[in-house]
């Protein structure tokens, strides 16, 4: 007796499982045709599981922590897409939605190369470069998001641009069901593997390089310093950048205004949260 009781219930459980996950892909489905006819839509490819695997993480792994790769070139849009992501998630007002590490925070702490060379300029000259993965602590970076995924807490390094100094002791990051990671080199070999779903920003180049070099003015590179560095960032993000296009789940336009992002992320999250399950 005891045994079909437990056979009906797992029936009934895989049964509602599955009515749930087909609202939820349908509801997504007409966010997405409803974003197709946009003026400039958010997404601009996704893969042909890409809904229905989202749709089954939240029903039938409801404990574990989804971690979010967000990756595109230097001055693409990751950074405004996880911002305003976030403020679609905190509008739920619970503690462990969601936490963020970036890419930026693991760069490697080289103040000593930049006062040895005395400018910006002088250190590009030496053919040093700031836009290779190993530039970046990409391995600490992998075992802090696997410790987060396995719900402990890290404590992420804080690096400053313009004097390329690293601290250890940056900010504390806690377990949540979401962790949003963005930069880079996110979705290269080694840390794709570790990514629940993986995004890209697509932008068009000559608006990422008035980006960057709005940007690097405020990082303190500007004139032959500024031009060395975009050549390289130019350079570097086809060899290891761009191919991350091919193997992404969803491609994100960053071109999409704030606005309009969180719009979206807005309905997504709606939907993914006032589902009845």
């Amino acid at each position: 007796m005891k045994n079909f009781q437990l056979t009906s219930y797992n029936y009934y459980s895989s049964r509602r499982d599955m009515e749930v996950i087909s609202q939820i892909v349908e509801s997504l489905k007409k966010i997405l045709e409803e974003d197709k006819h946009a003026e400039q839509p958010l997404f601009l490819k996704t893969s042909e599981n890409l809904i229905l695997n989202i749709a089954r993480m939240v029903v039938q792994e409801k404990k574990k922590t989804f971690l979010i790769g967000i990756t595109g070139e230097s001055a693409s849009g990751k950074t405004v897409f996880v911002d305003n992501t976030i403020k679609a998630c905190i509008k739920d007002k619970k503690e462990g939605i969601y936490t963020v590490i970036r890419c930026d925070d693991y760069y490697k702490d080289t103040s000593k190369e930049l006062e040895e060379a005395g400018s910006y300029e002088e250190l590009f000259k030496t053919g040093f470069s700031f836009d290779t993965p190993e530039a970046i602590d990409l391995e600490l970076m992998k075992k802090h998001l696997i410790k987060l995924k396995s719900g402990e807490t890290v404590v992420s390094p804080k690096y400053d641009f313009v004097t390329c100094v690293s601290d250890p002791n940056g900010d504390k990051k806690t377990p949540a069901k979401v962790v949003l990671t963005e930069g880079l080199y996110v979705l290269n070999k080694g840390l794709d593997e570790i990514m629940d779903v993986k995004v890209y920003v697509f932008t068009p180049l000559e608006v990422i390089k008035d980006r960057w070099y709005r940007r690097a003015a405020l990082r303190g590179k500007t004139g032959a310093a500024a031009d060395l560095q975009f050549r390289d960032v130019n350079k570097t993000a086809q060899e290891y950048i761009r191919p991350n296009y091919q193997i992404a789940d969803a491609v994100i336009n960053g071109m999409v205004s704030q606005e309009y992002i969180q719009q979206i992320t807005d309905k997504i999250f709606n939907t993914l949260k006032n589902i009845d399950y």
